[in-house]
C-alpha cells in the first residue's frame, strides 16, 4: 500500500534545462565548447550537496577566465535556467494532496536555489515534507538519502512511490525497496498514479 508518493523537482515539475538557456544566449557552438571544457554539472552537484551558491560559481567562473561571464549566468539568471513549470504534473501533486495522499519532494537542490525557487513557484511550498539535498549533505542516488527519508517521515521503503527522471536515481531507491518510476512526461506518471489506485482517470487529467 502507498503512504506517500515522493516528486523529484527537475524535469518532473519544473524543466531542468541549462543547455537549452545557453544556446538561446550564447549559441549552442559557444555553449558545447564551454560544456565541453568546464563540468557545469558537476559544479551544480556541489551547490545541490550544500554549497553556497554565489560563492561556488563566482568560484567556478575565476577558474575558467575565458568562460567567466557565461559561468556567471548559472548564478544571475537561474531563474531562467529553471523553468518552465510542468502544469500536468503540478496538477497531479494537488490531486494527490486533494485525495488527503501525502505527497513528499526528493531533490537534488541547493539551499540558495531552494530559496530563489520556492518565492517563484508555489507548488513547491505545498509538499507535506520536502527533502532537499542540499539541505541534508548528500545528492540523489546515494543511498544515504533515501535512508534519510524513511527515517524522518517514518514509512517504510514499500509503502513509497517515486518519481524521478533520472534513472539512476529511481534504481538507487527501488534497491531499497521503493516503487519507482521513470519520469518520461506527466501522462506516464498520471497513468502510474492511477495504476497504484491513488487517483482515478478523471483526477489524473
Amino acid at each position: 500500500m502507498i503512504k506517500a508518493v515522493v516528486f523529484d523537482i527537475g524535469n518532473v515539475l519544473i524543466e531542468w534545462q541549462p543547455e537549452r538557456y545557453y544556446d538561446r544566449v550564447f549559441g549552442e557552438e559557444r555553449r558545447r565548447a564551454m560544456f565541453a571544457e568546464v563540468d557545469l554539472h558537476g559544479m551544480n552537484d556541489l551547490i545541490d550537496t550544500g554549497h553556497d551558491f554565489c560563492e561556488t560559481v563566482y568560484g567556478w567562473a575565476e577558474k575558467y577566465p575565458e568562460w567567466s561571464e557565461e559561468i556567471r549566468h548559472w548564478h544571475d539568471h537561474w531563474l531562467d535556467l529553471a523553468t518552465p513549470a510542468i502544469p500536468h504534473s503540478v496538477r497531479l501533486l494537488r490531486s494527490l494532496r486533494t485525495k488527503g495522499v501525502p505527497v513528499f519532494a526528493l531533490t537534488n537542490f541547493g539551499i540558495g536555489t531552494w530559496a530563489i525557487a520556492t518565492p517563484q513557484y508555489d507548488f513547491l511550498n505545498e509538499f507535506d515534507r520536502a527533502f532537499v539535498s542540499g539541505h541534508m549533505g548528500v545528492i540523489k542516488p546515494n543511498p544515504r538519502i533515501y535512508a534519510m527519508v524513511e527515517e524522518e517521515s517514518g514509512i517504510a521503503p514499500e509503502n513509497l512511490l517515486f518519481a524521478d527522471d533520472r534513472a539512476d536515481n529511481i534504481e538507487a531507491a527501488q534497491a531499497r525497496g521503493w516503487h519507482g518510476h521513470v519520469f518520461k512526461n506527466a501522462e506516464g506518471w498520471a497513468a502510474c498514479l492511477v495504476e497504484h489506485g491513488l487517483l482515478t482517470n478523471e483526477e489524473a487529467l
